[in-house]
């Protein structure tokens, strides 16, 4: 025999629903409203130019009425003015290959009660979008959605006309919410003019082969990874050659990037802007720490970065360590840490030939460093894990703008054993 439900159930099931519909709203904002138009930036081809801005997760929310970046859905702001006498189209499968569509993007944001709700944020995304095609003398704006990136945002504008000419914009924009550790650090100010010194390739050479062989701890008492990197360039051509490969930025540690690192670890998801531990040069923590994680947390190929103060053919000199987390291990002096690859030469050359296929390279050289270790004979590092190396060195001269491979030169500074 069936029971009713009591009434004081019903009533509460009618509340509930209730409660939830009210809180089903839909308040857009209007675009002209949000602080992002102000980051704009701006590029000219010909009679075609490209504006575009990326917001940010909170004004994501108040642009649109929902939280996009919840969905993984970061929305990028275009505005193409064609002044050529022909039509242009916009690819926004250059932008980003597994971009969402307007109508998509909505519906990952339906409510599930509100039907006329939804059906206000459909026509709203729809209305907003970025179209394809612009006419001679037009000009069009909208957004376009894209997978969500943190930090640096990289991404092509391609646009093609009617003789099949094609025009690709590149756009490198920070996009507000990132707490990237580099973002705490000034490096004009890192070192007095006086401590400045510039070299010529002789003298480059005989200070990198004089550089200490390892990172150390605070104190300076005990060695760990191994210095097996050097970079040459300033901080924009650094950044936009790494993030062109799919390099991400890395996260200070505060409580959500601990929380979220933690929950990682746990149950072994991924997050791509993990904070790194530290390890000093120059006595004082790396100044910038770059990753590239796979789908889990406990693998992933990690550099850390010192601004030296060396200047190359005007170019700063940054000083770095590269390694391969493979797995996580416990060790009784951090509990749990992540267990390096010990053949830190080959993550060191995975980064050289990372950087040639992405076209970030102009040059590259080896020189010979520190005392090689044999696989036969390991040295630890400050965690325990083993690692061996033949000594040397890479120097990676890199580029804002793509290099074609034949045009990169290797300099003939060192040959590694391997090669």
């Amino acid at each position: 025999m069936a029971h009713a439900l009591p009434q004081r159930w019903i009533t509460l099931a009618v509340v509930c629903i209730m409660t939830v519909c009210g809180c089903a709203t839909f308040d857009p904002q209007s675009v002209d409203e949000a602080p992002f138009r102000e980051r704009t930036q701006t590029q000219l081809e010909g009679n075609v130019r490209v504006t575009a801005a990326v917001p940010g997760a909170k004004e994501s929310r108040k642009i649109f009425g929902v939280s996009l970046y919840d969905d993984r859905v970061q929305p990028i702001w275009l505005e193409i003015e064609n002044r050529d006498d022909d039509p242009v189209w916009f690819l926004p499968l250059g932008l980003d290959p597994d971009y969402f569509t307007p109508f998509e993007a909505a519906y990952l944001n339906h409510f599930v009660t509100g039907t006329y709700r939804n059906e206000e944020m459909n026509r709203f995304f729809h209305e907003r979008g970025m179209g394809i095609y612009l006419a001679p003398g037009s000009v069009r704006s909208g957004f376009a959605f894209t997978q969500k990136d943190l930090g640096t945002k990289e991404f092509t504008v391609d646009l093609i006309g009617e003789d099949h000419q094609l025009r690709s914009f590149t756009f490198f924009i920070d996009v507000p919410g990132l707490r990237a550790d580099h973002h705490e650090i000034d490096f004009d100010e890192l070192y007095q003019k006086d401590e400045v010194v510039s070299l010529d390739e002789k003298g480059l050479t005989r200070a990198l082969k004089n550089l200490p062989c390892c990172t150390t701890n605070k104190k300076n008492t005990a060695q760990g990874d191994p210095l097996n990197l050097i970079v040459i360039g300033d901080e924009e051509d650094l950044f936009h050659a790494f993030i062109r490969s799919d390099w991400d930025e890395t996260e200070t540690i505060y409580t959500s990037s601990a929380w979220k690192t933690f929950v990682s670890f746990l149950f072994g998801g991924r997050y791509r802007y993990s904070p790194v531990s530290t390890l000093y040069v120059y006595g004082r923590p790396q100044d910038l720490a770059l990753q590239k994680a796979r789908d889990t947390i406990h693998e992933r190929n990690h550099l850390r970065l010192w601004l030296s103060p060396m200047r190359f053919e005007g170019e700063p000199v940054w000083v770095g360590q590269i390694s391969r987390d493979i797995g996580v291990r416990f060790t009784s002096k951090t509990i749990v840490t992540h267990k390096i690859d010990p053949d830190v030469d080959e993550t060191r050359d995975y980064l050289l030939w990372d950087l040639l296929y992405s076209q970030g390279l102009t040059k590259f050289a080896y020189v010979k460093g520190t005392e090689a270790a044999p696989f036969s004979e390991p040295r630890s590092n400050l965690t325990g894990d083993p690692y061996f190396t033949d000594g040397y060195r890479a120097v990676l001269w890199v580029s804002s703008d793509p290099v074609d491979l034949e045009e990169v030169e290797f300099v003939k500074w060192g040959v590694p054993p391997g090669l």
